[in-house]
């Protein structure tokens, strides 16, 4: 089930990263789910809109082999964001320095049930 390719689905997203050279993106999606990945299809590759950091785009996205794969994008408004990608790093470091975040009810200590010694904790969803 791996392999299966879903039908195309349009998305709205903001351009993570890109390299203009290698005519490469990374972008963040709208439903906040995996990112989705871009290169331009073969053929298309004198056609293709230079994506910078900070693009708010439209795309279809297409999940090949659990990747998600934009297809056609089309900027709707250049440097959206830019500072976007610079945030979310410094939202990453200021996570991981806080002090641990507080324990769920939905998460089991394993330990207790294998006398471990080291704890190992399974988060339970529903």
């Amino acid at each position: 089930m791996g392999n299966l390719t879903m039908k195309p689905q349009n998305m709205f997203g903001v351009v993570l990263w890109s390299d203009a050279a290698a005519q490469k993106a990374v972008i963040w999606c709208e439903d906040q789910g995996e990112l989705a990945f871009y290169t331009p299809a073969d053929g298309s590759i004198h056609d293709a809109p230079v994506l910078d950091a900070g693009d708010l785009i439209r795309f279809d996205v297409i999940v090949e082999e659990n990747v998600r794969t934009a297809r056609n994008p089309q900027v709707l408004m250049p440097s959206h964001s830019p500072d976007l990608p610079g945030k979310l790093r410094a939202g990453t470091r200021e996570t991981a320095n806080k002090a641990a975040p507080r324990e769920s009810q939905k998460v089991v200590h394993l330990a207790q049930y294998f006398d471990m010694d080291t704890p190992v904790k399974i988060a339970c969803s529903g």
